[in-house]
């Protein structure tokens, strides 16, 4: 074997850049030196054989001037020199010297002191020679009699290795371990004999927990989760041992250690798919995501949750736990919050959406009361979500919940209110009997809303649905009280004139200032001067908005009038009324134009405003049946069928969603056998322990793409010319938040490479955690090195560095092979992400970085494309239905960093070009940082050319 194929249990790693010390003054220090230069020396002799130093005259040195000291930093840099140095000769065989050192062994597993015994039968377990081991099995045995249990923890351990690799050194094993066991008290020292009986003799184990099976909830944790270990490889490979030990895993459900109540549910779910299992390993998750502190925790519970809903047999169960899962809601933490909700609406069934409503309405009314939190505006707007959706999809609750959430229309938490006002208009078109009760708590509530945008959707609401003379007439009373006295220009004259007569008689100064240099008038300064804020907040609503420049919402009021004032003169007969409720609206319209026109606004009326207003007064004077129909018919078609078409939308995700937990069999579907089960193959068949272990090591072969090519080499990248002295390729294995380079180096020369170095750098947010350690390549030799590199965010990365050596007995000058560049893919970082409309143009208005790439002149849909369809995987297919040939949508994305990607896509396909038309338009990407938006643009570019070549 090579050096570098020789087995390692412990790495030092150290820096290179100081110079070796030589063989001789090594000798001298062991030799003569003090305690402390002994040890000094020692450790240089130990990396200096870690970086491939064979150093063979200093052996009998070390055994005679070093071995027999005392001193316990010595004895532990002893056991590490003993565990790297060569013991054998080239042929194979034992070294003589080894004999001395095996004697040491043996006293020292006889030592007073347990730490030296203890150590010791730890290094015990890294030796690989028989002949070492041997003469010491009579010292290992009497060690598991020791009076403490730090010795006799370390004695099963060794035992176990040992027995393992050299079963004929120690073949009674498990019968002394089980003897141990029953005799044992330590908790550390029984569960390791515990596991080692598990693995090496499995019918002693159990032997063993059957005469103790009803004490195990009175062991400790460790021992416990070894336990539980057992009983779930067991019932695995023999289901019919299920009756025996399904009860003390209900025990241990109780247990006091968080972590085997965990592992005792997720054991009893896979052994058992009862009602009463389910139940109870549900019942234990929700415990301990309540009374666990830590959010990570919370969430990967939470996440068990998920998964036992999706099995169809188990969702009626946890149904009859919604009640304890939204116990969970008293978690400050927002994402455990935000997973609590969604899984209680998966759950929501006739039989709780009553109690659900409850409880939801509870915490609505808690939120009102609290300090504002960062999260307290987000955790009320997903309450608001939560509700609406209970609402439709169970419209006998919608009465009790209108009331509750008409009252987040005045709050300050314009998200939330935008979400209430999207439940009412979609509540008072598809429930006509809710109608009387939301225009009412409307009008109680339209007074007091503060923002602009809800003052709009409210202004709406009110226009398109008041259909009686009282609402009507409430409605006109509302925005009189809202704009305040008439007409507004006048009026507001009025007021600076009038407050600016005290202060001139109080104080002459800031009078005087009132006046500009170019002689304006006292009262038309006063309006553009930085007053008090006195008269802004005695204003009116939505007087306040249009002195403020927002006109838009008077277009809004504008349309809302017309629409009243058209259907009372549909209602009321008198033609006196008909004129004054008409003649009214349009002095309200008027007078808002003369204010848009003067110079009392922030900022003048926009002409598309002024056309709408314009337009309005149009209607209002003709009265045509014609507009009639447009403004009070044809609008509230446009929402019907927008709302039905969601409303399909969602069952037919439903639907699919329902088909996909439906566990259906053919009679032609193929039988899966364990023991032919590819290892990428994860069911519920698999050993979930050995599953989560080899997650753990980052070993988990994930399943890959249809593509029957897609395999580990596809990752390989060649990093130097076959003709170079030295050939490197590395596999790239991205992992969640870091890199792993797998680095093969192949000395292609005649000579012995020396301090072989693989030397990294990175460019972008990429951080080598450390360097690799130096090498000695023989001859044609190749070793593996590995090196970690840490991700900090999602951008496109370059690693580049180059490999630099020795050649053995040359005198020139270190030699260096330059490597190729390593590009790291952004999209191994990106993952699919959903969101609102809303919430979509607000991070788009937020967002800094924004990248533009064009696809002009080639089809990048490929040649057989009718449309530009293709481009997108849409999962509303509705949205994508008919034949166009232009398209826009709106994409998003999230990165394992919490980093948000939008996408803009607009694009279109001339179709009287025919069906090989070039596909023009753009992509706009934006990010809140740099990196991420120029990556993704990059990433875009590239595959357009790879599609068009």
């Amino acid at each position: 074997m090579t050096a570098a194929e020789n087995v390692c249990y412990t790495l030092i790693n150290v820096p290179n850049d100081t110079e070796p010390p030589s063989e001789v003054s090594l000798k001298a220090d062991l030799e003569k030196g003090e305690i402390k230069a002994k040890t000094e020396a020692l450790k240089k002799v130990i990396i200096m054989i870690l970086n491939g130093e064979k150093l063979p005259g200093l052996l009998m040195t070390i055994i005679r001037f070093v071995l027999p000291l005392q001193d316990h930093t010595i004895k532990k840099l002893l056991l590490v020199f003993w565990e790297i140095v060569p013991k054998t000769t080239p042929d194979g065989k034992l070294l003589q010297e080894m004999i001395l050192v095996c004697d040491a062994y043996r006293k020292d597993l006889q030592h007073p002191n347990e730490f030296i015994r203890g150590s010791t039968l730890r290094f015990l377990c890294k030796l690989k020679e028989s002949e070492l081991l041997e003469p010491l099995m009579p010292a290992i045995r009497a060690c598991l009699e020791h009076r403490h249990s730090y010795v006799r923890r370390n004695a099963v351990l060794a035992i176990y290795t040992i027995y393992r690799n050299f079963e004929n050194l120690i073949p009674d094993a498990p019968e002394l371990i089980h003897d141990f066991l029953v005799n044992e008290k330590d908790a550390s020292c029984k569960r390791n004999a515990f596991m080692m009986l598990i693995h090496a003799d499995q019918d002693r184990a159990l032997d063993y927990l059957s005469t103790c099976i009803d004490q195990v909830h009175t062991f400790g944790d460790i021992l416990q989760l070894v336990i539980v270990e057992l009983i779930y490889k067991v019932c695995h490979a023999n289901p019919s041992e299920r009756a025996r030990f399904i009860r003390c895993i209900y025990n241990l459900l109780q247990s006091s250690s968080p972590a085997v109540k965990y592992e005792a549910a997720g054991t009893l779910v896979t052994l058992s798919s009862a009602p009463t299992a389910i139940k109870a390993a549900a019942q234990c998750y929700i415990d301990l995501i309540i009374k666990e502190s830590d959010n990570n925790v919370k969430l990967i519970v939470l996440d068990r949750l998920i998964e036992l809903k999706e099995h169809p047999t188990h969702e009626r169960v946890l149904q009859d736990l919604v009640m304890d899962i939204l116990r969970v809601l008293s978690t400050p933490d927002l994402e455990v919050r935000k997973k609590t909700l969604q899984l209680a609406l998966d759950l929501v069934s006739s039989r709780n959406v009553e109690e659900l409503v409850i409880v939801l309405k509870k915490e609505v009314i808690k939120t009102n009361n609290v300090t504002e939190h960062e999260d307290t505006d987000k955790f009320r707007q997903l309450l608001v979500r939560t509700l609406h959706s209970c609402s439709v999809r169970f419209p006998d609750m919608a009465a009790n919940v209108i009331p509750v959430l008409m009252e987040f229309l005045s709050d300050t938490n314009e998200a939330a209110a935008a979400d209430v006002l999207e439940f009412v208009r979609e509540a008072i078109q598809r429930f006509d009997n809710l109608r009387p009760l939301i225009i009412e708590k409307m009008l109680e509530v339209f007074h007091a809303i503060k923002t602009v945008k809800i003052y709009r959707g409210a202004l709406w609401i009110l226009g398109e649905y008041c259909s009686t003379k009282e609402d009507i007439q409430s409605v006109m009373t509302e925005v009189r009280r809202s704009l305040g006295e008439i007409p507004i220009v006048e009026n507001e004259i009025k007021k600076e004139a009038g407050e600016g007569k005290p202060e001139e008689e109080v104080n002459a100064a800031p009078a005087a200032k009132l006046v500009t240099e170019m002689g304006t008038y006292v009262t038309q300064s006063a309006l553009s001067s930085s007053r008090p804020s006195k008269k802004e907040e005695d204003r009116p609503p939505l007087r306040g908005f249009l002195m403020d420049g927002d006109f838009y919402v008077a277009a809004s009021l504008a349309t809302t009038l017309t629409k009243v004032a058209l259907r009372y003169v549909a209602i009321v007969q008198d033609k006196k009324r008909q004129n004054s409720f008409v003649a009214e609206s349009m002095l309200i319209m008027a007078t808002i134009l003369h204010l848009g026109k003067s110079s009392l606004p922030k900022k003048p009326i926009t002409d598309d405003d002024v056309d709408r207003i314009s337009l309005c007064l149009k209607v209002l004077s003709e009265c045509s049946p014609l507009m009639n129909d447009i403004f009070n018919k044809e609008c509230r078609k446009s929402l019907s069928h927008m709302l039905t078409v969601r409303l399909e939308e969602e069952k037919l995700s439903q639907k699919k969603e329902s088909e996909k937990r439906n566990v259906l069999v053919q009679a032609d579907d193929p039988i899966s056998f364990m023991q032919l089960t590819a290892k990428n193959e994860t069911s519920s068949k698999e050993d979930q322990f050995q599953l989560s272990l080899l997650a753990a090591m980052g070993t988990t072969l994930k399943k890959e793409a249809n593509d029957p090519m897609a395999s580990k080499l596809n990752k390989v990248t060649q990093l130097t010319g076959f003709s170079d002295p030295v050939y490197a390729e590395a596999y790239v294995h991205v992992n969640q938040y870091d890199i792993v380079l797998d680095v093969l180096v192949v000395n292609q020369t005649n000579d012995t490479l020396q301090n072989c170095t693989l030397e990294l750098a990175t460019l972008g947010d990429l951080k080598l955690v450390e360097k690799p350690s130096p090498l000695t390549l023989a001859p044609h030799d190749f070793a593996n090195i590995k090196a970690n590199v840490k991700v900090a965010s999602t951008e496109n990365g370059i690693i580049f560095g180059n490999i630099v050596y020795d050649v053995s007995g040359a005198a020139s000058d270190r030699n260096c092979v330059v490597l190729s560049d390593i590009h790291i893919d952004i999209m191994d970082y990106i993952q699919p992400a959903s969101c609102t409309d809303a919430e979509f143009r607000q991070m788009w208005a937020e967002f800094e970085w924004e990248n533009k790439t064009h696809t002009t002149g080639s089809n990048t849909v490929g040649s057989n494309a009718c449309d530009a369809h293709s481009l997108l995987v849409c999962p509303y297919n509705q949205a994508l239905s008919g034949f166009c040939g232009f398209m826009a949508a709106n994409l998003y994305a999230r990165s394992i960093f919490g980093e948000d990607a939008l996408a803009n896509v607009s694009i279109e396909k001339p179709i009287h070009l025919g069906p090989d038309a070039p596909v023009n338009g753009h992509i706009r990407i934006r990010a809140k940082s740099q990196g991420m938006a120029l990556s993704l643009g990059d990433k875009i570019n590239l595959s357009q050319k790879k599609t068009s070549a």
